[in-house]
C-alpha cells in the first residue's frame, strides 16, 4: 500500500460556513462526503477504471440511499497513479449514507480508503456537478477561524475576475469538519475544487498582474498552509 500522508488529506469532525448574499445559493443543507482511496492493482486495466465499474454497479443503491455521485477523480499531477477520490452528495433527508459510504470503501478493488465529511459554503450549488473535460484541481487551505469570513470574501472577490478572464470555473469550496487537532489548533480545512481547461491554463491564471491574483494573494496571507493536486473527472 502507498504511504500518504492522511492528515494532508482528510477530515473528521464538522464545521458550516455562512453564504454569502453575492453568490449563487449554495446547498448548506446538502452533505458531501469525500473518500479519498489508495486503489488495487487491476489485471487487464487500470485500478481507477476497475473502481469506476464496482461504483456504476452501487449508483442504484446509492440513489435510493439519498445520494448522487459528483466525481470520481484520477491523478494527474500530486497523487500517485494507483489513488483517486470520490465526491458524493447527500440530501437532508438520505438514509443509509453510512452503510452505502461504508460500501464504497471496502472491496476488492480498495486496499485503504478515508473519509471526509464536508459542507458547502459558497459554491456547488445544489444543481451543480462537475464539468466533463480538462483537468480538476483539488487544492486544500488551512485558515484560522477566526479568518474564514475574509477567506470566503476574498474568494469570491478574486473568482468574478478569475472566471471571466480564464478557461476556468470554481465548483466548490468546502469546509472540512474539524479533528480534534484543527480545533487545537484554532483552525479550519478548506477543500477548492477548481476546473480548467487544462494545465497551460492553470499555468496561465498564476499570471501575478491580474485583479484576481491580488485577491489571491490577500487570502495566501491569511492561509497557514496549502496544497494542491491536479486530476480528471472519470465518466461514471
Amino acid at each position: 500500500m502507498t504511504q500518504i500522508d492522511r492528515r494532508t488529506w482528510l477530515a473528521a469532525a464538522g464545521a458550516l460556513i455562512a453564504t454569502s448574499a453575492q453568490a449563487a445559493e449554495p446547498s448548506p443543507e446538502y452533505a458531501y462526503d469525500y473518500l479519498f482511496l489508495d486503489l488495487a492493482d487491476a489485471e487487464g486495466t487500470t485500478p481507477p477504471k476497475a473502481y469506476a465499474e464496482t461504483l456504476k454497479a452501487r449508483l442504484p443503491g446509492i440513489s435510493a440511499a439519498g445520494g448522487q455521485v459528483l466525481g470520481l477523480f484520477t491523478p494527474q499531477i500530486g497523487w500517485v497513479a494507483r489513488q483517486a477520490a470520490l465526491l458524493v452528495r447527500w440530501a437532508p433527508d438520505a438514509k443509509g449514507r453510512d452503510g452505502e459510504i461504508g460500501g464504497l470503501m471496502r472491496g476488492k478493488t480498495v486496499t485503504f480508503a478515508q473519509r471526509g465529511k464536508l459542507a458547502a459554503t459558497t459554491r456547488p450549488a445544489m444543481a451543480d456537478k462537475p464539468r466533463p473535460g480538462g483537468i480538476f484541481v483539488h487544492r486544500w487551505f488551512v485558515v484560522k477561524t477566526a479568518n474564514v469570513p475574509e477567506f470566503l470574501a476574498l474568494s469570491q472577490e478574486g473568482w468574478r475576475d478569475f472566471e471571466t478572464r480564464f478557461e476556468a470555473n470554481i465548483f466548490g469550496l468546502f469546509t472540512a469538519d474539524r479533528t480534534a487537532v484543527d480545533v487545537r489548533n484554532g483552525a479550519v480545512r478548506l477543500l477548492l475544487i477548481t476546473r480548467y481547461r487544462d494545465h497551460g491554463m492553470w499555468e496561465s491564471s498564476r499570471d501575478p498582474s491580474t485583479a484576481a491574483m491580488a485577491a489571491f494573494q490577500r487570502r495566501s496571507a491569511i492561509t497557514k498552509d496549502t496544497w494542491n493536486a491536479s486530476t480528471l473527472l472519470v465518466p461514471i
